[in-house]
């Protein structure tokens, strides 16, 4: 299959631009699309005949053409800013790649009834989020996003992603559909992602596959059971591994230390709406409010008590060198920047 060129930045409906609000420094510019088409009541959005947009507004409509501009559509639009500044300052490291591949797609899934994409970045509620999807997709199959498990979110075949489409059909949906994801702070992630995958003992294809890679690399005078187990990776170990250069070049990262920048390609595919794990529940409910679902479908709470904070996060690089902090923080660097994260308190960056 030849490389598609993916048309991100530019919108096939007819559109004018006009000037709303100046928030700072930033220009907030809004598009109202022209269109013939009219809204229409839904008695319930997950049913097999009525579950798909036809004949009512897109969720892109509801996002540039609202009925009444509000702080939070404001809000987005400066983290849209501040990803489309930070891929321009950074042309030259950020957009050496021109073009992607239907392979650079699998994280991207695809919403065919409610016209959204959603871009899946590992340790930032993915998992609610493709339950919460697979109520968007299920026709009706589902209807409480908690009422399926885990592990059945994270079947590949439970929900479609756009690199199984041509790649027309990939253009279409790029140009019309809403496009969203959700990130979080670049180092809470990564010990989150640290502790759920190295501190968990049910966790052994991790430990096989990383850890014992993981210590043979960087344990001096391993024993041969934590050779042959890797199931006690210590985390300056697990930094010392993700900057050493052999890693970058044996093969990508694991998708649940992947830089965002690599998962879902900010600076080549157009979001137009950046959640933040911060502001997890509001920002969720945002996205199901323009998709017209609000009413019928919340994004689940649940229990924070094991959820990685900054506190743990500070403890954990407490015993990483400075040199080691410098390092680290070039890898997510871009990260940081693109998604308006200062540097951290607790570094001691060389």
């Amino acid at each position: 299959m030849k490389p598609a060129v993916l048309e991100v930045m530019r919108m096939n409906r007819v559109c004018r631009m006009v000037l709303v609000t100046s928030v700072g420094s930033f220009i907030l510019v809004i598009f109202y699309f022209q269109s013939m088409l009219h809204p229409v009541m839904r008695r319930n959005p997950f049913g097999m005949d009525i579950c798909c947009r036809k004949g009512s507004r897109s969720p892109l409509q509801e996002l540039y053409n609202p009925t009444q501009l509000s702080n939070t559509a404001i809000l987005h639009q400066i983290r849209r800013d501040q990803v489309t500044d930070t891929c321009r300052a950074n042309s030259v490291s950020s957009r050496k790649r021109r073009v992607l591949t239907p392979n650079d797609l699998k994280h991207l899934v695809v919403d065919e009834d409610h016209e959204m994409i959603y871009c899946y970045v590992p340790k930032v509620a993915c998992t609610n989020w493709k339950r919460v999807m697979m109520v968007l997709t299920g026709r009706g199959k589902y209807s409480d996003p908690m009422e399926i498990p885990a592990n059945e979110a994270h079947v590949s075949s439970n929900l479609k992603t756009l690199n199984q489409y041509s790649i027309p059909e990939i253009n279409h949906r790029l140009k019309n559909y809403m496009k969203f994801l959700f990130v979080r702070e670049p180092f809470e992630r990564l010990v989150s992602a640290y502790r759920n995958k190295f501190t968990q003992k049910y966790n052994t294809s991790f430990h096989k596959r990383y850890g014992t890679k993981i210590v043979r690399r960087q344990r001096k005078n391993a024993t041969q059971e934590a050779l042959r187990k890797g199931d006690d990776v210590k985390f300056e170990e697990f930094v010392a591994y993700l900057i050493d250069p052999h890693t970058q070049r044996e093969e990508p990262f694991n998708e649940h230390w992947q830089t965002v920048y690599s998962l879902c390609h900010p600076c080549h595919i157009h979001y137009d709406l950046i959640g933040k794990y911060e502001t997890l529940e509001e920002d969720s409910n945002y996205i199901l409010q323009l998709a017209g679902v609000g009413n019928y479908l919340k994004f689940p709470t649940y229990a924070k008590s094991t959820r990685t904070t900054d506190e743990m996060t500070t403890e954990f690089f407490q015993n990483i060198s400075s040199e080691h902090q410098t390092q680290l923080y070039e890898v997510y660097k871009l990260d940081f920047l693109m998604f308006n994260y200062s540097v951290p308190s607790y570094l001691k960056l060389e």
